[in-house]
C-alpha cells in the first residue's frame, strides 16, 4: 500500500480498521469475568449512578390457624455513588509516515491506540482487587480514587457491618493462605459461616468463580484442583477429586500490579472465590471506546507539525455496594 497516494477520507477509513482491530484484540478479562454487573448508561442522563442493596428476611415465619400472617421486613443495605470519569490519548500520524510509505509504523500506532483505552480499564477494574485491603489508592495520573464499599470499610474487611443486624462478617481468608486444598476449604467455610444477609441471617449464596493472579505456580495448582479427575493429593489414583468443575477459573493478570501498571510481585499470589449472580461490583459504561479522527476542513492538519492526529476516547465509573459476595486471600501468609 502507498500511503503517499492516500487522501485523508481514505486514510481515515484505514485508521477506523485498524483501531478496531486493535480494539478487538484485547481480551477485556475484567469486564468479561463475570465478577463485575456491566450497566450500560444512556447519554444525557447524568455523570453519576446510586447503587444500592435490599435485603428481605431469609426465611418465613409460622402462621396458627386464622392468625394474620407476619408482614416480611425489608431492610436496606448501604448505597454507593459511582461517578463517571472519561479516559483518553491521542497519537499523531506524521507527515513523513504518510509520504515516506512507513505502513508498520502507521499499523503500530494505530493497533497500539485501539488497545490503550481497553488496557485502562482492565487495570482500573483489576486495582479493586489489588487495592482490597486499603480504602483508597493513587492511580497513575495523581488521583486519589476511594475503593470502599458501602459501609466505608475497604472492600476487604474483617469486621463489615450491617444495617439491621449488630454482626459483623470477613471476607477475608484467615491467615492469607497460599492457593492449596486446605485453603481452598478454608475460603468455602467463610463462605459458609461468612455470608450474611443485613439481617445478619446466613446467605446460601452460590460461589461459582475461583479467582487467581497469573502467577504460573497459582494458575497451575489452579487447574489441578479444577481438571483432575483423582484428588491431587491422594494416596490413590482413584480417589475422586471433589473439586473437578466445581468452579471456574477466572485469571486476572492486572491484579498483581502497582498503581501505574508495572508488576508487582507483593501481590503475585493474590486468590479467591466470588459469586457472579450476587457480585455487588457494578461497571457502568457511559461511552464506549472511539476514535476521534480528523476531517476536511476542520484542521486536519496540526499547523506547527503537519501531523493528523487521532484520538481514543472511553468514559465509565466503578463501585462496589457490598462485600459479602467476594473472598479475598493475599496467599503471603501474613
Amino acid at each position: 500500500m502507498e500511503l503517499n497516494t492516500v487522501s485523508l477520507s481514505d486514510f481515515t477509513k484505514l485508521a477506523n480498521v485498524l483501531w478496531q482491530k486493535g480494539y478487538d484484540s484485547v481480551p477485556q478479562v475484567m469486564r468479561n469475568s463475570g465478577l463485575f454487573q456491566v450497566v450500560p448508561v444512556p447519554m444525557n442522563s447524568g455523570n453519576t449512578r446510586e447503587f444500592t442493596e435490599i435485603d428481605g428476611q431469609e426465611y418465613a415465619r409460622y402462621k396458627g390457624e386464622s392468625d394474620q400472617a407476619n408482614r416480611a421486613s425489608v431492610q436496606q443495605g448501604y448505597s454507593k455513588t459511582m461517578t463517571m470519569y472519561r479516559v483518553a490519548l491521542d497519537i499523531g500520524i506524521s507527515y513523513e509516515m504518510r509520504t515516506q510509505n512507513k505502513y508498520p509504523e502507521v499499523v503500530r500506532k494505530l493497533t497500539n491506540l485501539g488497545k490503550q483505552v481497553a488496557n485502562r480499564m482492565d487495570l482500573d477494574l483489576a486495582h479493586r482487587i489489588t487495592f482490597a485491603h486499603s480504602t483508597s489508592y493513587t492511580d497513575m495520573d495523581g488521583r486519589t480514587v476511594d475503593v470502599t464499599v458501602g459501609d466505608t470499610l475497604a472492600l476487604g474487611s474483617a469486621v463489615h457491618t450491617l444495617r439491621g443486624s449488630s454482626s459483623t462478617f470477613s471476607n477475608l481468608v484467615s491467615g492469607n493462605p497460599r492457593l492449596s486444598k486446605g485453603a481452598l476449604e478454608a475460603a468455602e467455610r467463610l463462605v459458609v459461616e461468612q455470608t450474611l444477609n443485613q439481617f445478619g441471617e446466613k446467605m446460601t449464596m452460590s460461589f461459582n468463580k475461583l479467582w487467581t493472579t497469573d502467577d504460573p505456580n497459582t494458575v497451575n495448582t489452579a487447574k489441578e484442583y479444577l481438571q483432575s479427575t483423582a484428588d491431587v493429593e491422594g494416596a490413590n489414583s482413584g480417589v475422586k477429586n471433589v473439586y473437578m468443575s466445581k468452579y471456574s477459573h477466572v485469571i486476572l493478570p492486572r491484579v498483581a500490579t502497582t498503581a501505574s501498571g508495572a508488576v508487582d510481585n507483593t501481590k503475585r499470589y493474590y486468590w479467591g472465590l466470588a459469586s457472579t449472580d450476587m457480585s455487588t461490583a457494578y461497571l457502568g459504561v457511559w461511552e464506549e471506546p472511539r476514535l476521534k479522527s480528523p476531517s476536511e476542513g476542520n484542521n486536519a492538519d496540526d499547523f506547527a507539525t503537519d501531523d493528523w492526529n487521532f484520538g481514543a476516547r472511553r468514559g465509565y465509573g466503578i463501585a462496589t455496594v457490598s462485600a459479602a459476595w467476594i473472598k479475598i486471600s493475599k496467599g503471603d501468609g501474613s
